[in-house]
């Protein structure tokens, strides 16, 4: 069985729990979901659900980078919303955040979600090989 090694950024929201950020195993990183939490105060950002689903990209990107992958290597997200009402707002940001790449997704409403979010997203991403291995 391979290793399973945690990921730790001071770029991203820490772990307000016993959990990591992430886990990368056998290729793969398996993020925690993210919130709109502004990495440097802990304090929800304001604003509305553009504003929450562009903080949280970020978070989830500083995460992604920790862990040797990016926004371009994830495969899978799952996006929880508060308010399905929010969708469309939410998927504007998401495109333009992801670029063009579409990896799979769902997309479910939360009765209630942390902190009082409108917005968490997880993901699951492949971290690439070094060049020559």
């Amino acid at each position: 069985m391979s290793d399973l090694r945690p990921v730790h950024t001071s770029a991203a929201p820490a772990a307000v729990g016993p959990y990591s950020q992430a886990i990368v195993c056998n290729g793969w990183v398996f993020t925690a979901g993210q919130i709109p939490l502004d990495p440097v105060t802990g304090e929800m950002v304001g604003g509305d659900i553009r504003a929450q689903t562009d903080r949280v990209l970020r978070n989830l990107e500083a995460v992604l980078v920790a862990a040797g992958s990016s926004l371009h290597h994830v495969v899978k997200t799952t996006v929880f919303l508060a308010n399905m009402d929010d969708f469309a707002a939410m998927n504007e940001v998401y495109e333009r955040i992801f670029a063009g790449h579409r990896p799979a997704r769902s997309t479910v409403q939360a009765a209630r979600l942390p902190r009082g979010a409108a917005v968490e997203i997880e993901a699951v991403a492949m971290v690439p090989r070094p060049e020559g291995k």
